[in-house]
């Protein structure tokens, strides 16, 4: 249950951020499938920005 709440918040971030730059950073998933542990990840990554939404995951934030 964790590690899919982590993974979700993973991916929406860096979804999020690419719909924010998406000059600098591309996101997919393996044919976008939702139960796959793949991701395929290509540019710039805000890093402070994925921390605090891992931190607020594992705190049970939003």
């Amino acid at each position: 249950m964790l590690e899919e709440k982590l993974t979700e918040a993973i991916v929406e971030e860096l979804k999020r951020q690419a719909a924010n730059r998406p000059q600098l950073l591309k996101v997919e998933r393996a044919d976008d499938a939702k139960d796959t542990e793949e991701l395929i990840v290509n540019g710039q990554i805000d890093l402070a920005a994925l921390v605090m939404v891992i931190a607020g995951s594992v705190a049970g934030g939003p």
